[in-house]
This record gives C-alpha cells, structure tokens and sequence, in this order.
C-alpha cells in the first residue's frame, strides 16, 4: 500500500486495484479469441495487439493489488486461481464477442470509459496507480482511435452494417450503466484522491462518445436501470466459459513454468 495513504483501507484498495485489473484482463481475454478468426490479416492483427496491450495492464495492476494484499499472491495466482464470485470487473467485459461489429461496440464504450478514467487517474495520489494509468492511457488512446474508425466505417456504411451495429449498440449499452455506478468503494476511492468521481467520468464519456456516434449515423440509446453487479463479483454466465478455458493450464498443471 503507498505510503502517502495510511488512512485507506488496503483491503478496499486492493479490492479497488482488482476491478481495474480485471477489466482488462477479461476484455483483454476476449478479444484474444478474434486471434485467427478476424475478417482480414490486418484486423487480426490490430485485435490482437488491443488484447496484447490489455493483459499487459492487467499484469501491473495484478501485480499491484498482490503487493497491497500481502499474502504472496502475484498476478499469475490472481489472474488464473481465484473462482468467478472473486472477479471484479464490469460485466460489458465478459459479454460475448457476437460478429466483429458487435465487438467493435463493445470496445469502444470501454475504451471510451478507459480512456476518460486513466487520464484523471494519472493525477491520483497513489503514485503507482497514477503510474500505470499514465501508461495505459496512451495505449488505450490508440484503442479508442482504431475502435471508433471502425464503428464509423461500419454504421456509416451499408444498410446492413449500419443495421447490425446499431442492434449491437442497444444490446451492449445498458451494461454500461454498470461502469458509472457508484458504489461505497468508489466513493472511499475518490474521497482519499486515489481515483477520480465516477460521475465526472461519466460526463467526459458522453462528450467524447458522441460524436463518434454522431460520424456512425448511430442513435445513442437511453440509460435503464440495470441488474448487474460485476464490480460487486455477481457475473452473467458468460464469465464462467471464460475463465475455465483460461485457467484451464494453471489448475491442470499447478505452479507449471516454462
């Protein structure tokens, strides 16, 4: 735990570092899955280095929150060992992949939703968070860029791209309601400066969101209250595919090494 915050809990900050690891690393996991199966070589590759790029953030915040728990847990024993009600991230992470416009929607309200949280949280007073979230907003800029291309390419296109990945867009946007949802350990977060207000995040999205949606010809859908709790541990179905076939070498074959 820094030393420049005695005051904060270093279970909630560890709880906190969780959430933030494991969007990325879920996100970064399903992405992982267009590897071989994109529409072009270039698109594979550009998926893949998203992926590449998330899983490298998820390992310093895993490895982050091992070191303010203090029990020996590294980011491998994180990443690979705990059971699906010990995960924290949002459930618009772990929803499937669908056809690549669908995946597209779903990367570019995270990586808008990233984006806009790194680069408030590159000011924290947690110096080692406002470390790694000055690395990974640069890399998530580049994300949003590559994303958003693609989603104007797709709603301003063809009458049936435009149709599907506005389907897509109803369908994924309520989870976003998740993202923005305040909760107790938000709110420890933002009043000790570790992170910044989840409702200022929420506003900056929305500017930045729409008039991307504005270039795709898209309707951006209204907010609906929703029953999911991702950050609480209480995940869909989907998360539970996905980490029995990630974790499937570390049970198999415990502490195994190259």
């Amino acid at each position: 735990m820094s030393a420049a915050l005695p005051e904060v809990d270093a279970q909630a900050l560890f709880r906190y570092v969780l959430r933030l690891g494991d969007l990325s690393l879920i996100l970064g996991q399903r992405l992982g899955e267009w590897v071989g199966h994109s529409p072009a070589l270039e698109e594979d590759l550009g998926v893949a280095n998203i992926a590449l790029d998330l899983i490298g953030q998820a390992r310093l915040l895993l490895t982050y929150a091992g070191e303010v728990e203090g029990r020996g847990r590294d980011e491998d024993k994180l990443a690979f060992l705990r059971e699906q009600g010990a995960y924290f991230n949002a459930i618009l992470a772990e929803q499937p992949n669908g056809d690549f416009g669908q995946t597209i929607v779903r990367q570019v309200l995270i990586d808008a939703f990233q984006l806009e949280l790194y680069e408030r949280m590159a000011d924290s007073l947690d110096a080692r968070l406002a470390a790694i979230a000055a690395k990974s907003a640069k890399e998530v800029r580049y994300h949003l860029r590559y994303s958003s291309g693609w989603l104007v390419r797709l709603g301003d296109g063809t009458e049936e791209s435009h149709a599907k990945v506005q389907s897509a867009l109803e369908l994924l946007w309520p989870y976003t309601v998740e993202l923005f949802a305040e909760d107790d350990l938000d709110r420890m977060m933002a009043d000790a400066g570790i992170a910044p207000r989840l409702s200022e995040v929420h506003a900056a999205w929305v500017r930045r969101l729409d008039p991307i949606l504005a270039e795709a010809t898209l309707r951006r859908p209204t907010d609906r209250p929703h029953a999911w709790h991702g950050k609480r541990g209480q995940h869909s179905e989907h998360l539970g595919y996905i980490l029995a076939e990630m974790q499937y070498l570390q049970r198999a074959y415990p502490d195994a090494r190259w």
